[in-house]
């Protein structure tokens, strides 16, 4: 595969799909056309990535067209810093490939700010009794003042940035206790991984754990399985914790021995062979924390299960059509909902993040 030629190719799409898309927050495609969140869903989690797919593009490429779009979503999402039932665990996934991006590249004192507003909430957060961050909201009854998601290792990131950006080390101590928190808490002994876990909000205590996005409490949710691989690899980037560093590679280990002799990833390696949904972008979130893991346990293994994953998916689940506004196709958010193998923003923006990767051409997010 000539990924330089392939990451060409995603660049002049890209370029024609924006131009028809300017204004759009976009999350999936209906016939082929990205839909739109900026009114319908402002605070919604996937909401930074289509800007990120654009700042990658802008950092590789330049272009004025693909910078304007980012920041004008990158502005929209203003309005969530007043959405108190909004602003969750996700910041980091709303606001380090939009105003996290868009510093890097540019230097805004704009974005510098958002960065600290979404880092300061995100940080607000953790519950020191169980050294966690809280994930999602509720109504104020407090059922839910006790869970924790793995989802939340990726957005880690946003803490060791403010802590950088400040010179406050706060928040890197914070998300440290985080991620400590959850090699033990969400890690099994096989290297999978639970999706949610319990805790009792005022002692900390470790209830319980919860299935939601996969096929059921117990099993091994695919897409969480990349978090956490990715998650874990940029801990320990970011702090050089060894242990995260294990971490990562367990359940890298154990994604690799399930992977399907098609190098297609389905929403769950425990599914029913009857319900053979498939996620790409869990193939495609695994590839990106693979191709850091591979250079961090100086493993070239974990580079040829990368290739293989990107490979399966630039040959069966990538469309190049510049008539169709998606890249990739067959991805699915959670086994139970009930629409599967779609377009989702986020697999396009790890698809093409770990193409650059592999060109040397990533403006580094995370």
């Amino acid at each position: 595969m000539d990924w330089q030629t392939l990451l060409d190719r995603l660049h002049d799409k890209g370029l024609t799909v924006t131009a028809r898309s300017m204004h759009k927050i976009p999350y999936t495609t209906e016939k082929g056309v990205f839909d739109d969140l900026s009114e319908s869903n402002i605070s919604w989690w996937t909401n930074g990535f289509w800007a990120g797919l654009l700042w990658q593009f802008y950092g590789a490429y330049g272009g004025e067209i693909l910078r304007k779009a980012a920041e004008e979503v990158e502005e929209k999402l203003d309005k969530v810093f007043l959405l108190p039932q909004g602003m969750d665990h996700d910041s980091g996934f709303r606001w380090l490939p939009t105003a996290g991006a868009n510093y890097t590249l540019t230097g805004s004192e704009d974005s510098r700010r958002r960065l600290q507003l979404a880092a300061n909430d995100l940080a607000g957060r953790f519950n020191p009794a169980g050294n966690f961050i809280r994930a999602w909201n509720d109504s104020g009854d407090g059922k839910t003042a006790g869970w924790a998601i793995i989802d939340c290792m990726m957005n880690l990131p946003l803490l060791y940035r403010a802590s950088e950006l400040l010179n406050d080390p706060r928040f890197r101590l914070i998300a440290v206790r985080h991620a400590s928190t959850a090699g033990k808490a969400f890690v099994r002994a096989d290297g999978s991984v639970c999706h949610i876990v319990a805790f009792d909000p005022n002692t900390g205590e470790r209830l319980c754990s919860l299935g939601r996005q996969g096929f059921g409490h117990g099993s091994s949710w695919t897409r969480g399985q990349a978090w956490a691989l990715y998650g874990f690899t940029l801990s320990y980037l970011h702090t050089g914790e060894r242990d995260y560093l294990l971490t990562a590679v367990k359940v890298a280990d154990r994604f690799l021995q399930r992977i399907p002799g098609s190098g297609l990833i389905p929403v769950d390696f425990d599914q029913p062979a009857a319900t053979a949904y498939e996620d790409s972008t869990a193939a495609a979130i695994a590839a990106c924390g693979l191709i850091e893991l591979a250079e961090a346990a100086r493993d070239p293994g974990y580079r040829e299960a990368t290739l293989r994953l990107l490979t399966a998916l630039a040959e069966k689940r990538l469309n190049l059509d510049e008539d169709c506004d998606h890249l990739l196709e067959k991805c699915t958010a959670a086994y139970h909902d009930a629409r599967h193998e779609f377009a989702i923003i986020y697999g396009d923006y790890y698809f093409t993040e770990a193409v650059m990767k592999l060109c040397g051409k990533e403006t580094f997010l995370w």
